[in-house]
């Protein structure tokens, strides 16, 4: 037996490589997955990859009508909901230069939304229910091109302790997943070959390359699972060591200063 079998897990921003990742563990462990994207192209084509354990459902999370019929079609279609992944994120960022709009755009997917999500599956969940949401090492740190999309993994951690605690009376846990640079779609189009994209991330990842997406979704999966039971309004951290380091990370600056001299 699996261990999630019988389990009906929803999936938002299914449509990107970690999320077609975590579908494809959770329907390897026995689970029925409901996929959730705007992006009805790619999303389609994931629940035709994963088979006959996966539907698509078109969602956009700013739209508390499209969340009540996405989980509805999780308890209608199955009976159930188990577990939900939050994986949806908004990744414009003009930096200080970001427009109120911009701000409120990104705030509204990366933690309105997600806050809207774990209130809505948690009141269909019964108590063994599980959610975590995808944050990001970018909630951790300030970073050069980023102010928006880091100030909103942030707030989306916040979410996720407060979560936790709020709704542990019913028996419901909350939690997340930050993942360093993991190879995907949007780095795949910006940086082109995978070793380009490793060569970038050893950079600042003591493990030397970009993460894969399977490794972030068994992480998510561990967290689902009952194996898990006992954690909630946690971060589980799969960065290749990225948190770790200080200022003076892997030496680089110590070798660029000999360089210059």
């Amino acid at each position: 037996m699996g261990e999630f079998d019988g389990r009906v897990t929803i999936v938002t921003g299914a449509a990107s490589f970690i999320g077609e990742a975590i579908g494809a563990v959770l329907i390897e462990g026995g689970g029925s997955v409901i996929l959730a994207d705007r992006d009805a192209e790619h999303g389609a084509a994931v629940a035709e990859r994963l088979g006959a354990s996966a539907r698509f459902v078109q969602t956009d999370v700013t739209s508390d009508a499209d969340l009540d019929r996405l989980i509805a079609s999780a308890i209608d279609g199955f009976g159930r909901l188990d577990g939900v992944v939050g994986g949806s994120a908004n990744f414009e960022d003009e930096r200080m230069a970001s427009d109120r709009a911009m701000w409120q755009r990104v705030l509204d997917v990366n933690v309105a939304s997600a806050a809207v999500l774990t209130t809505k599956a948690a009141a269909a969940m019964q108590p063994g229910g599980a959610i975590v949401h995808i944050a990001s090492v970018s909630g951790h740190v300030s970073q050069p091109l980023r102010v928006v999309y880091n100030v909103s993994k942030a707030g989306l951690l916040m979410l996720v302790k407060s979560a936790g605690n709020h709704f542990a009376k019913q028996g419901i846990r909350v939690n997340a997943v930050s993942p360093g640079w993991t190879w995907s779609r949007n780095i795949e189009r910006r940086y082109g070959t995978r070793a380009h994209a490793d060569a970038l991330a050893a950079e600042f990842q003591p493990l030397g390359r970009m993460a894969e997406p399977r490794e972030i979704a068994e992480a998510v999966a561990f967290l689902l699972s009952d194996r898990a039971s006992f954690i909630t309004g946690a971060e589980l951290l799969v960065d290749g060591g990225y948190r770790t380091l200080g200022p003076e990370g892997l030496g680089q600056p110590f070798e660029k200063v000999r360089t210059i001299v």
